[in-house]
This record gives structure tokens, sequence and C-alpha cells, in this order.
């Protein structure tokens, strides 16, 4: 059963579209991602799915409830991290427990047996204000109070950002064990690496959702031929490469350059006109979720 059903969903403020006509559905207990850069439109899907805003066009469900209509009844079945540390910085870690619990009408003691794992991190500083805190202690106390009253549903708005490796694996560990309780969670991040962390995935530009699947069901669409080179100059490299005949696209990945090519595409004629670049190199590449996503944004 799908928890979340969002049908041609779009959103605009002012003269920008925010949201165009996006599409896509969350089953019960599946960890999905949203995966896109700033600006793609993800934290207004939040404001959309959280009932803060409403819609230009197009529907959206939660637990069968509408988001325009059922919204009163949308909001308790809903644990929601925006984007920006949101909670009091003046209050210690404890009172701002306290007082999202009271915001729901429960009592920690009632929840502590969900938010355990991950507040027991924190509880040493429990009477440190909240904005002396952390990076990643700010996120784990963003994620405690978001689940005090039990949602069914989590929504996080790039929770990894900001905060450091070690806090983002920790993070992702405690994603994973909130799913094994039964929790649907819709997360968002600009990070291709964790996409493949998630179940499924929509991969989100501009607005528009350009493929949802599983991470390997993302890479297997990619079915161009693709390559990795390098040479000393790597600006010159990445200049060159795209006057060649055959190339498709050329861009930085990393400590190398990934190229696309056609069928027109010639290794040999390829190194013999660049063979004035000193330890040239090219060899075939295996496919990521960011070939896959730069590939998709040219088409």
């Amino acid at each position: 059963m799908n928890v979340i059903e969002v049908n041609a969903l779009s959103k605009s403020y002012g003269k920008v579209k925010a949201l165009d006509s996006v599409s896509f559905s969350v089953k019960r207990g599946e960890l999905f991602g949203l995966i896109g850069p700033d600006g793609a439109g993800k934290t207004t899907l939040f404001r959309l799915l959280t009932t803060l805003i409403n819609p230009n066009e197009g529907s959206a469900t939660i637990e069968g409830l509408d988001i325009s209509k059922d919204y009163r009844k949308i909001r308790p079945l809903l644990g929601y991290m925006p984007g920006r540390f949101s909670l009091y910085p003046d209050l210690t870690v404890e009172e701002n427990l306290n007082f999202f619990a009271s915001i729901f009408g429960v009592r920690v003691k009632d929840s502590y047996d969900l938010i355990a794992p991950i507040y027991q991190q924190i509880e040493p500083f429990r009477k440190r204000q909240a904005g002396k805190l952390s990076g990643g202690m700010k996120q784990k106390l963003a994620l405690s109070c978001a689940l005090i009253h039990h949602p069914s549903v989590l929504l996080l708005d790039e929770p990894t950002t900001g905060i450091d490796a070690v806090s983002r694996s920790e993070l992702w560990d405690m994603l994973k064990n909130l799913k094994e309780k039964g929790i649907t969670i819709l997360v968002s991040t600009p990070y291709m690496d964790e996409a493949s962390l998630c179940e499924r995935i929509a991969l989100c530009n501009e607005g528009r959702i350009l493929g949802v699947d599983t991470p390997k069901g993302i890479i297997k669409q990619f079915k161009s031929r693709l390559y990795a080179i390098s040479a000393d100059n790597m600006y010159s490299l990445l200049e060159a490469a795209r006057q060649v005949e055959g190339v498709v696209e050329c861009y930085p990945f990393g400590q190398m350059h990934h190229l696309i090519a056609d069928a027109t595409f010639d290794t040999h004629s390829f190194t013999d006109k660049l063979g004035y670049l000193t330890n040239l190199t090219i060899e075939f590449a295996q496919p990521t979720i960011e070939d896959v996503f730069i590939n998709l944004m040219k088409q």
C-alpha cells in the first residue's frame, strides 16, 4: 500500500515554477529519497506534504488523506525535520524535547522507546542550550523531537547537509533502524552518494522528476558508452575532449573527467588527437547515479 501519493503536483511563486507536475508514490515502511541540487523543488514539496502551503495544481495524499482538505488529520501523523535547524536555541536539549512532546499531548517517557537509540547519544548534554550543540547533535535532537509523538510518516529535508561525515553515517544508520520499526521515511539530499542508501529514489531538477526507481534501476537506465579520462592538465583535457568527434558530453568527476560517447567515438582517434597532453589516459568507467543524473538533465 502507498502511504504517500503525489499526482501532478505543481507550485509557483509568482513567475517562478518551483514544482512542475510532480508525481511519485512511497510505499508503507519504505525509505524513499529525493535526490537533487539546490533549487530542485525539494523543500517546496516538503512544505506541501506537511500542509504548510497549498498547491496550485495537482493533488497529494498521506495515509489516504488529502493535503489540502484533511490537513488537521494529517499533521499528527507526520514527523518533520526542515532543512534549517528550527528548534529553540535558548531552550536546553531536555526543554526542547518536553516542549514538543507537550504540543502533541504526549509524555517523553511514553515515547522514549522509539527515540532512545538517538536521544541517548545527546542525553549527557540534556542541560545544554540547543543553540550551543554541534551540527550533528542538533540534528539528533531535531530527529528526537520529530519522533516524540510516534509518527507513522517521517519527512526529512536534507538532514545531512552541513554535518560531518561521521554524523552523516550515524544519521543514516538511525533512519534504517526507524524503517525497521515500520516508519515510512521520505528524505531529501543533494548528495548523490547517499542515494544508494535509499530503497527507491526520485531524481529531481528544476521542479521536475527526472526518474523514479531503485538506485540500481536508475543506473541501468544509463545506456551510453562511458569513459574515465585524465591528463596532467585536466582543464586543457576537458576543453579539448569536448571538441572530439563522438563525444556527447565531458565533465569533471572527482580526480578524473567522465566522457559520454556515441557510436562514432573511437578511443585510438581520441588519443591520437590529444596525444600532445602529457600522461593522457582513457578507460571504460562504470556509471553512477550522478552520471545518470547529468545525462537526464541534458535530455
